[in-house]
C-alpha cells in the first residue's frame, strides 16, 4: 500500500515540476522610481526553478547589451497565486519577497537601474542569462516597436506582454504602473491572465519626480473560487497505468 501511495503522489506531483509557459507568470508592478518590479504566477513553480530577467532589449534573435541580468531562484515550490515582489532592483543586494534575486554578471554593466522611459524588462528560461529558451512575460514603458521587440519571444502585447500606456495628455512615460483588476472570484487562475494583460486593469502615474519610489505595490495572492479538483486525462491515466504495472509485478511475484 505504501507503493502505490508513493506512485500516485509522484504521478500527480508531475504537473508541478512541468516546464514553465509563455503567461505563465506575468507582471504586475513596474516602478521605475524604486526601481522595482513585481510578479504573480499562475502555475505551481517547481522548487529551485530559476527564471531570469533583463532589460537588454531583444532584437528578435538575441539581447543587445549594455543593462542588467539577474535571476530569480524560486527556492521552495511556489504556489499558483503567489505575487512576488523586487525591490532595490538596482542595487549590489537584491531583494525578493519570496525566493533569491542575485546578479548575473555579463559583459561587466553596471547599469542596473529601470529607465523611466523606453524601458522593457524580460522574464524566461534560458540556459544562461543570455541564451534564453522559453520567454514568460514582459513589461514596457515604452514601446515593444521601438525599445525592445517581442519578435521570436512567443509573447503577444495585451495576451503575456504589457505595454504600459501613459495618461492621455502626459509628457513623458510611466514611471509606475500597478495591476489594480481583481484577484479573487475567477474558477481558474488561467481566467486571471486576461485581466493582468489589459493595461486598462492598471494604474498608470507618469508624473517623473521620483514621487512613487516609496509607493509598495499590492503583493495580495490572487484566489480561484472552491471548487473541487478533478484530475487531467493524461494524469489519470498515468497513474492507471503505474499502478497496473505494480499489480503486474506483485501477482509475478505470488507465484
Amino acid at each position: 500500500m505504501k507503493k502505490i501511495s508513493l506512485i500516485a503522489a509522484l504521478l500527480l506531483s508531475s504537473q508541478a515540476n512541468a516546464a514553465l509557459n509563455a503567461g505563465d507568470i506575468m507582471f504586475t508592478a513596474f516602478n521605475a522610481d524604486e526601481d522595482g518590479l513585481s510578479f504573480v504566477t499562475f502555475v505551481d513553480i517547481a522548487a529551485n526553478t530559476t527564471i531570469y530577467f533583463s532589460d537588454n532589449e531583444w532584437t528578435g534573435s538575441a539581447f543587445n547589451t549594455g543593462e542588467s541580468y539577474n535571476q530569480w531562484v524560486s527556492g521552495d515550490v511556489v504556489a499558483a497565486g503567489t505575487v512576488v515582489r523586487f525591490s532595490a532592483y538596482d542595487k549590489t543586494t537584491l531583494s525578493a519577497s519570496t525566493g533569491v534575486l542575485s546578479r548575473v554578471s555579463v559583459g561587466g554593466s553596471s547599469n542596473w537601474g529601470i529607465s523611466n522611459s523606453g524601458e522593457t524588462v524580460y522574464a524566461y528560461l534560458g540556459t544562461g542569462a543570455t541564451t534564453p529558451t522559453t520567454f514568460l512575460s514582459a513589461i514596457t514603458n515604452g514601446k515593444f516597436t521601438t525599445d525592445g521587440s517581442l519578435t521570436n519571444t512567443g509573447l503577444t502585447a495585451g495576451v503575456n506582454a504589457i505595454e504600459l500606456t501613459a495618461k492621455a495628455g502626459a509628457s513623458s512615460e510611466p514611471d509606475y504602473a500597478e495591476y489594480n483588476g481583481v484577484r479573487d472570484g475567477l474558477n481558474n487562475f488561467a481566467d486571471y491572465k486576461a485581466q493582468v494583460a489589459n493595461v486598462n486593469n492598471w494604474n498608470v502615474d507618469t508624473v517623473n519626480n521620483s514621487a512613487s519610489a516609496a509607493l509598495v505595490p499590492n503583493t495580495t495572492a490572487f484566489t480561484v473560487a472552491a471548487v473541487t479538483p478533478v484530475p487531467e486525462a493524461d494524469s489519470v491515466g498515468m497513474l492507471l497505468a503505474g499502478l497496473g504495472v505494480l499489480a503486474l509485478v506483485r501477482r509475478r511475484q505470488a507465484r
